[in-house]
């Protein structure tokens, strides 16, 4: 490794919605997701260290979301996997606030692309850092959901806007 080659750093959370895997470069977070570090780590091309301190914030931010004591996460964000009108869907949803949520179409009018709302689906589904920047804030129109590919699919998208407030708990949730 040379002295300037970038570097991930891994760090696996044991979260309410199951194992959620964490990649850091010297730039901030650059992945994330549902399962084990190699399915994370196939995205990237970067060499692994064994660093805490480099993740420690984020896990430290994502433990006190999931506490119900962190509403805005302020870990530096590694947009390198995104481009394009990608990347300005992705940067736009980061701005949507915790306990509220916007429709596939507001989304392709807040980034300011001209993705149509299936076109945002499709974004989402393929977020690499998903709750961070918070793909279950993207519903369909008309009070539907709309899809979720992280963790347990559709009811892990529930169980997080029910977690920020936006939706009210169900009896099973109880």
């Amino acid at each position: 490794m040379t002295a300037n080659e970038e570097t991930v750093a891994f760090a696996e959370v044991e979260t309410p919605v199951g194992p959620f895997v964490l990649a850091v470069t010297e730039t901030g977070l650059v992945a994330s997701g549902w399962g084990s570090r190699a399915r994370v780590s196939g995205r990237l091309d970067l060499a692994e260290v064994h660093d805490a301190d480099r993740t420690a914030f984020a896990v430290a931010e994502l433990n006190a979301y999931f506490a119900g004591e962190l509403k805005r996460f302020e870990t530096p964000i590694d947009w390198r996997l995104m481009s394009g009108s990608r990347l300005r869907v992705l940067r736009a949803l980061h701005g949507v606030p915790y306990g509220s949520a916007v429709t596939y179409g507001e989304l392709a009018t807040l980034s300011g692309s001209s993705v149509p709302a299936r076109g945002i689906g499709s974004i989402m589904g393929s977020n690499p850092i998903p709750i961070v920047v918070p793909c279950h804030r993207v519903v369909a129109a008309g009070n539907g959901l709309g899809g979720f590919s992280g963790g347990e699919g559709v009811e892990t998208k529930r169980w997080l806007l029910t977690h920020e407030g936006y939706l009210q708990p169900t009896l099973l949730d109880l």
